[in-house]
């Protein structure tokens, strides 16, 4: 994504994120099987990131590895202020 950093392991309030971009407030979050049993959590602490002003996009980790052109397209439609450039 052409001029935007992310970060890694994020904090926002008393969480930490996957990864971040704070110019346009994205998160992306990467979750493995322990997500399945932690929906709860995960909803709340969405919810609570979103009420920030940020956009929350949720991948599983097989998605990243089995389909990353489908990850990035997606990444790209939600957020359309990132532009892929050669990405």
């Amino acid at each position: 994504f052409s001029n935007y950093k992310f970060r890694r392991q994020h904090s926002i309030g008393n969480y930490i994120v996957d990864f971040v971009c704070l110019k346009s407030k994205l998160i992306i979050e990467l979750d493995g099987g322990q997500h399945g049993i932690r929906q709860g959590y995960d909803q709340e602490r969405t919810e609570f990131l979103r009420t920030h002003g940020f956009i929350v996009i949720r991948f599983w980790n097989n998605e990243i590895i089995e389909n990353m052109e489908g990850v990035l397209h997606v990444i790209g439609t939600l957020s359309p202020t990132l532009s892929l450039k050669g990405e």
